[in-house]
């Protein structure tokens, strides 16, 4: 009998693992918004402490050459969820368009394969009210711009429509310490009680024209967190893989922060402070996140990806490292961000990719991995990252294209043809040799750079299309 009890003791954690194994990864998107590509510790920085985030990129594989598919928000969420360049979408810019209905995105595809879905943080893909004013763009009666996240396949959602305070994220106060160098667009210190205030002009919504009222207060990377973590606690509860999108307004301007938060930075300028120390409670919720997942049994059989939407932002102490520009631009700086994915059932843990990659990446990534189907016909900007996370790949076939305002460029394994005036003129780099875009080596290469001109052009010509309407 006890040698029949020890042989089950051993058994059964092994039938446990083995149907993890076998069953569908839980999957989540976690975001930052203008995190520069050397805003963390695991990309070289000594000043911003995320330990949590150094923590989980050395449990996977981190991302030395990810792109963000545009080089400003919305247009590069477009992308996260539906594989496609955001021109494509027809979300050009930031606060322009909205994600269409007739679009195929991953939270539907993986709810008809019995995922819980749900989205936290920010949307900024269309409006979430035709009520009331509301953000950028919301207004009373005109829905023009609606585009809600139940619209898209998401069960649950927690979100803005747009940037919100980092710091008691509904409220402004009524006066900055300009001396201080505090500023309405830059942002304040944490609002203290004696302190006037007065509404931000944004909310939370969680319904259709229903917003939140509750826990609203302090940090907003941990507000976030207080709706992400019962979602996953339920969804496990009910035995259902889990899909969830987390995207942190972090440090999206205004940053705020409380003194308590900011001391450990008391080195530096009152403008740094704020800044690191919301970089630094963002990547303690990234702590909190993962602990849950451990607690849960979950944290092997789940597969995170983390990255930022674009570049830092201009005037600010983020920083795009060894790269040139910021926030805006297609130059690497504007549009390389810091990025990882960690998926301990499957991905070799400590290393780390010079391959290049992009937002729209994820879609198909998850298609190859999950057997889901997508229709053929449809066209997709991002490819299967599954052969290079498989370490069967090293190099990339397919260009990556890039379209903002007057930009565009095109970038392959090796080179970047950019122009910054609608083409009239032109630049080309060789990004392997030169990262740091100084040296223009059009003149010298004109046969390439004509080649990859014509296929720039044709790519934008099949985009325009698809923004038309001709995929649906």
């Amino acid at each position: 009998m006890l040698r029949q009890i020890l042989l089950l003791t051993c058994i059964i954690p092994f039938i446990v693992s083995c149907r993890q194994k076998e069953a569908p990864p839980n999957i989540i998107l976690i975001m930052c918004d203008d995190l520069g590509w050397g805003d963390t510790g695991f990309n070289g920085n000594t000043k911003i402490q995320t330990p949590n985030l150094d923590l989980l990129a050395g449990k996977g594989v981190t991302f030395n050459r990810f792109y963000s598919a545009s080089a400003v928000c919305s247009p590069t969420r477009g992308s996260c969820l539906t594989g496609r360049n955001p021109y494509r979408l027809g979300i050009p810019n930031a606060n322009a368009g909205k994600l269409k209905e007739e679009e195929i995105t991953l939270p539907e595809l993986l709810e008809e394969k019995g995922y819980a879905t749900a989205h936290f943080g920010k949307w900024h893909l269309g409006t979430l009210t035709a009520k009331v004013k509301d953000a950028n763009r919301g207004r009373p009666g005109d829905a023009s711009h609606y585009s809600i996240p139940s619209m898209h396949g998401y069960r649950r959602y927690f979100v803005t429509e747009s940037k919100v305070p980092t710091y008691d994220p509904m409220i402004k106060p009524s006066y900055f310490d300009t001396l201080k160098g505090e500023s309405l667009r830059y942002g304040w210190q944490a609002v203290e009680a004696d302190r006037e205030t007065q509404p931000y002009g944004t909310r939370y919504w969680t319904g259709i024209e229903q917003d939140e009222k509750e826990n609203l207060d302090g940090d907003d990377s941990k507000v976030i967190m207080d709706r992400v973590i019962p979602f996953i606690e339920n969804s496990v509860e009910k035995g259902e893989p889990f899909f969830s999108v987390i995207w942190f307004h972090t440090p999206h301007l205004p940053v705020v922060a409380s003194e308590e938060m900011m001391t450990k930075y008391s080195r530096y300028s009152h403008r740094e402070q704020i800044y690191y120390a919301t970089i630094s409670a963002m990547d303690r919720q990234v702590g909190r996140l993962w602990k849950k997942l451990e607690e849960l049994g979950e944290a092997a059989h789940t597969m995170i990806w983390f990255c930022s939407d674009n570049g830092p932002e201009n005037r600010t102490p983020g920083t795009a490292g060894p790269f040139r520009d910021r926030k805006r631009s297609l130059y690497e700086g504007g549009v390389r961000v810091p990025a990882f994915c960690v998926w301990p059932d499957r991905i070799e843990a400590g290393s780390k990719t010079d391959f290049p990659m992009v937002t729209s990446d994820y879609l198909p990534t998850v298609v190859d991995y999950l057997n889901l189907d997508y229709p053929a016909e449809r066209p997709l900007d991002g490819i299967s990252l599954k052969p290079v996370l498989d370490g069967k790949v090293e190099r990339r076939e397919s260009a990556i294209g890039f379209h903002y305002l007057k930009r565009t460029s095109w970038v392959t394994h090796e080179h970047k043809l950019i122009s910054t005036d609608n083409g009239k003129t032109y630049e080309l780099y060789h990004l392997l040799n030169d990262p740091g875009e100084k040296n223009n080596i059009i003149e010298e290469n004109k046969e390439l750079a004509d080649r990859m001109k014509k296929e720039l052009t044709d790519w934008i010509k099949s985009c325009a299309e698809s923004a038309n309407g001709a995929d649906y």
